[in-house]
């Protein structure tokens, strides 16, 4: 992926087909939005996340619509705040907004809204239990498990882990970050 980084630098974006098409049948991420995405996702599962940071700065300056935006902002709030830059995390969520029209990534609206704290834990606990996609239920599983870790509550984050866990979504990004904050968990306990 860091390859890929140093390859798009200075070459113009371009829209990249989407593998399935959206409702709106409308592609939604670029070649250099989907780079950076993907390269701050890779560190940010290694639990490198200053390169994560790093990445996911780069991938919100080519994010061109709402859609790669909410997804990159959701990645790079929670890594903000994992480095204890709350100032910078802060002025990320106060640009979004519950009224951002997104097509693919409502989840990750959803997840930002929670974590900007304009939906209860219990319409978010809802929103978990009431999607019949378990993809969906990995991503928001995460971002609600996530939402108690970050608000010091280990307990609670880690029942909301172990039973993502339990899905059948394992090669989701949601999936992989639940894995990647047990492991992190029990290295905390150590």
């Amino acid at each position: 992926m860091e390859q890929a980084a140093l390859l798009i630098k200075n070459k113009p974006d371009q829209v990249e087909p989407d593998g399935l098409p959206n409702a709106q049948n409308i592609p939604t991420s670029t070649l250099h939005s989907n780079i950076w995405y993907h390269l701050g996702l890779a560190h940010y599962l290694k639990g490198d996340f200053v390169k994560a940071s790093s990445a996911y700065r780069q991938g919100l300056k080519v994010s061109g619509n709402p859609d790669m935006y909410v997804a990159t902002a959701n990645w790079y709030y929670i890594t903000l705040r994992v480095l204890h830059k709350d100032k910078k995390a802060s002025r990320l969520i106060k640009k979004i907004d519950s009224s951002m029209d997104s097509i693919e990534n409502r989840d990750y609206l959803d997840l930002l809204m929670l974590y900007k704290e304009d939906k209860s834990t219990d319409d978010a606990r809802k929103l978990l239990t009431q999607s019949g996609s378990t993809l969906s239920n990995s991503t928001r599983g995460f971002g609600f498990g996530n939402f108690f870790l970050l608000k010091g509550d280990l307990t609670t984050a880690k029942q909301i882990f172990e039973t993502v866990i339990t899905g059948d979504q394992w090669a989701s990004f949601g999936f992989m970050a639940t894995e990647s904050a047990l492991i992190r968990l029990d290295l905390t306990k150590k």
